[in-house]
């Protein structure tokens, strides 16, 4: 019976980058062929545009130069059969296309069947699905192989009609987001495809980081009895090589890394500091500044920076102001020299008071209010963009998915800023993910203080978060049933929490659209993630 070797291409595509992506195609197609000894190589879904490409769609002209490269491509495909994914523009109808390059030209094209149009996905905005179009099934050194791109694989009747086409092994195309707990259910759903067909499936997911999304790979084998082999380690580019044995359906690894820790911190670390890696990277950015204040969201956005970009390539900025503790100051500054990063101080009293003394006379008898306190948050927000005008670098904001959600954030001020990394997290999960982080080994990078104390946004005297929200805990157990699992009103009262607790979260997070829809993007790690995953109007009468 016949062997087939199989190399996979789990590398990064960025969006947009055609020309770079098609050397890159190249090069990799080649490599497989000659240092692999590849029969077959399978790139991600839309490999050569990136994804997701968006309204670069619309554009002719971004469509001609794909449709020009992949003929490039496949002119100079010998000696290997290539799987390669495009978008093919066919008149003014657009399929999401993975062709079948060998012996110099395009053999044959499959068109993209079922398109996704939830949660992250539009593509039903820019594809449309070819009603002549069938499965695609090749012959590689005697093994009958198929394809189907990523969201197919969920649907059954693809998989059969691959199948029903005389396939016995299925290459998958993909361009899935990375999500918390999304490999289990990935992982059930090809034993389940696998048992209603009896074909072997070389699953491949793209690596990368794009905007708010972040791809992490983690591509997989399931072999033709239903066994699921470990998933590649994730969030890195590797050459994936495994040979497929046709007598026994089952795939026999050849160059395989492993993912060693599938943990839900572990991941999700990994997916932040590469998403935080790739944006900076990929936009120009060879450095970050982050305002510290001795809490633990921005000692938290300090560590995912390290780790993202180096010690070197970050800097910490306190901004003390009249209500900033002696501990808060000394914390920041502990926590720089545990990371080696450099700390500038810079206190926001002089601009303080100018702001103040500007506004006396319309502010004369007024008590102070939240207008002054936004207003020093608008002073360091002020300072931070300064100084990267000034030296480079982008601003990282450190505000969190339980502040974003009920609006306890300043617009403007803390928000300021490029890139989010812990927009996804939940205040709770931002303390779980800090004991992780310290948990790796070697010394806390996170002093434990920093953990332990009450946290406060610091501007008024004794001021905490409590004193305006309900306990963390209990807040995000309220925002996750509501964000996360769409829950109403009454389901979450229903589950045990106050009535009365639960309509001011609700209020709040209905009040605080407006500033969400301003904010920087950030790293999706969550089912449900603010921006292009929820989209709420901000002006509704729906309560």
């Amino acid at each position: 019976m016949s062997s087939v070797r199989i190399a996979l291409a789990q590398f990064d595509f960025p969006v947009g980058a055609v020309a770079r992506n098609e050397a890159r195609i190249a090069a990799l197609i080649a490599e497989a062929r000659d240092v692999h000894r590849a029969d077959v190589v399978l790139f991600p879904e839309l490999a050569l545009s990136g994804y997701p490409p968006e309204d670069l769609l619309l554009r002719p002209g971004f469509l001609a130069e794909c449709a020009a490269a992949i003929r490039r491509i496949a002119a100079g495909v010998h000696g290997i059969v290539a799987v390669v994914g495009w978008p093919e523009a066919a008149g003014a109808v657009v399929y999401n296309a993975a062709s079948v390059l060998r012996d110099g030209g395009i053999r044959t094209t499959y068109r993209k069947r079922e398109l996704p149009n939830y949660a992250v996905f539009d593509e039903r905005r820019y594809f449309e699905v070819d009603p002549d179009g069938g499965s695609c099934v090749f012959e590689v050194a005697g093994v009958r192989v198929g394809v189907v791109i990523c969201e197919d694989v969920w649907f059954a009747e693809p998989v059969a009609a691959t199948a029903h086409a005389g396939a016995e092994l299925l290459l998958v195309p993909n361009a899935s987001p990375f999500e918390r707990d999304k490999h289990a259910q990935r992982d059930a759903l090809l034993a389940s495809r696998v048992a209603e067909t009896g074909l072997a499936v070389a699953y491949l997911n793209l690596v990368g980081g794009q905007d708010a999304l972040v791809f992490d790979g983690a591509s997989v084998l399931a072999d033709g009895d239903g066994t699921i082999h470990p998933a590649a380690r994730a969030f890195e580019e590797h050459w994936l090589v495994a040979d497929y044995e046709a007598a026994t359906r089952k795939f026999v690894p050849v160059a395989w890394p492993v993912e060693g820790d599938e943990s839900r911190d572990a991941l999700a670390w990994r997916a932040i500091v590469r998403g935080t890696r790739d944006y900076c990277a990929k936009n120009g950015f060879g450095k970050a500044w982050i305002g510290l204040s001795g809490g633990i969201d921005s000692a938290l956005v300090l560590s995912i920076a390290v780790d993202a970009l180096g010690a070197d390539n970050v800097t910490g900025v306190r901004l003390p102001s009249r209500y900033t503790s002696g501990l808060s100051n000394d914390l920041a500054d502990e926590q720089a020299r545990a990371l080696g990063v450099k700390i500038l101080t810079i206190p926001i009293e002089a601009p303080f008071k100018g702001f103040r003394e500007a506004l006396a006379p319309e502010f004369a008898g007024h008590a102070a209010d939240a207008a002054e306190e936004n207003m020093q948050s608008r002073c360091r927000g002020a300072i931070l963009m300064a100084l990267a005008n000034k030296f480079g670098g982008l601003v990282l904001t450190t505000g969190n998915k339980s502040e974003y959600a009920v609006g306890y954030a300043t617009i403007y001020g803390d928000m300021c800023g490029g890139y989010a990394p812990i927009k996804d997290l939940y205040k709770t999960e931002v303390y779980a993910l800090a004991n992780w982080r310290n948990s790796i080994g070697g010394a806390p990078v996170i002093p434990p203080a920093v953990i332990e104390r009450a946290p406060s946004a610091e501007l008024r005297d004794n001021q905490t978060d409590q004193d305006s929200l309900p306990p963390y805990d209990v807040l995000d157990a309220i925002l996750f049933r509501h964000v996360d699992k769409e829950q109403s009103r009454d389901e979450i009262v229903r589950a045990g929490f106050a009535g009365e607790v639960v309509d001011h979260v609700l209020r709040l997070v209905r009040i605080s659209e407006w500033k969400r829809q301003q904010a920087a993007p950030g790293p999706k790690v969550s089912r449900r993630a603010f921006g292009r995953e929820r989209r709420y109007p901000i002006t509704s009468g729906w309560r």
